[in-house]
């Protein structure tokens, strides 16, 4: 049974993959994932943030100018790079001992760090990378025009300053989902990967205070990737990874018959733990073997929604059947 895919121009064994998050900032970890089928691996974020927070830590400063004066650039930047330096010697580890892709992942705010950590990324040798560019539109001053201005700028400078393959992390907050994700893929990029999970938010009612809920997936999150899956995948310029909720190799499945090129697992790893990918894989080999299908490529795609098939029509057939009882 082949389940071989092409994702992001490199080769992979099996169109899943284990998706950025805590479990891929450790090696070891990483070579177990390898052992059990993943594809590929996404390491976990370098996040903007949390370069600043060890500036702030390392420095003891909330007001460093006033402290340190002319000199707390250079300590700043001594700091920095001490803490990119860790996660780059844990990246070019897992190169060493995986054999299979190893994707870098950045998260910034600053325009000029998009640039620095892209970079940096690439000389570390990794083998593409995922930029986690969800956008949340919480300010009223942020409208769709500006949200795309950020996407085509920091995008096209990092076509024109890296040669690696570069994927985008999107959030589901788009006016224009289908039009902004179409434009984006006609870009040079080499993937989309459909949906950033973002820390979701609950209050709790005894203290009257606002705290994190579960980060979590769950099963039922899968359906509006699968959908929007379902929608673009004919109709972009470059793959899509389906993310969110997918716990089964009948869920790797159904993203592939949407047309995903891959397919990214993180939150049944945390609930099942990492040989979750040889049951996942096997639940994807084994559906293969009882339709007669030889390859993945052989059915990719087939329920995705043709560019000449209008998609509103498409869903509202769906829509009938299922609650008018319209055959």
């Amino acid at each position: 049974m082949d389940t071989k895919t092409k994702y992001l121009g490199l080769e992979l064994k099996s169109p899943v993959i284990a998706g950025s998050c805590g479990l891929t900032a450790d090696v070891d970890k990483m070579v177990q994932m390898e052992a059990a089928g993943a594809g590929a691996v996404v390491v976990k974020s370098v996040f903007e943030e949390q370069i600043i927070h060890d500036i702030k830590r390392n420095t003891h400063m909330v007001a460093p100018t006033d402290n340190y004066g002319d000199s707390y650039e250079y300590i700043a930047q001594h700091v920095a790079d001490d803490s990119l330096e860790r996660h780059f010697s844990m990246i070019r580890e897992a190169k060493r001992r995986l054999s299979i892709p190893v994707i870098g992942s950045i998260n910034c705010f600053s325009y000029e760090n998009w640039l620095t950590y892209a970079k940096k990324f690439e000389d570390t040798g990794c083998d593409a990378l995922e930029l986690n560019m969800a956008i949340l539109p919480y300010e009223t001053s942020m409208s769709a025009d500006d949200v795309e201005r950020t996407f085509t700028q920091i995008i096209n400078t990092l076509r024109k300053s890296i040669s690696i393959p570069i994927s985008i992390k999107v959030g589901p907050y788009f006016t224009d989902m289908a039009k902004q994700m179409q434009q984006l893929s006609w870009m040079g990029i080499q993937g989309v990967t459909m949906f950033n999970k973002s820390v979701q938010v609950d209050i709790d009612t005894e203290n009257e205070t606002l705290k994190n809920a579960s980060f979590l997936s769950t099963h039922e999150d899968m359906y509006n990737t699968l959908r929007w899956v379902a929608l673009l995948s004919k109709k972009m310029r470059c793959d899509l990874s389906a993310s969110t909720g997918v716990y089964s190799g009948d869920d790797v499945v159904k993203m592939l018959l949407a047309g995903a090129t891959t397919v990214q697992v993180v939150s049944a790893l945390y609930k099942n733990g990492i040989d979750a990918l040889r049951d996942i894989n096997a639940g994807l080999q084994a559906w293969m073997q009882k339709k007669g299908y030889d390859s993945v490529a052989q059915f990719r795609g087939k329920l995705a929604v043709s560019p000449a098939e209008k998609a509103s029509v498409a869903m509202r057939t769906q829509f009938m059947k299922y609650f008018a009882e319209i055959v």
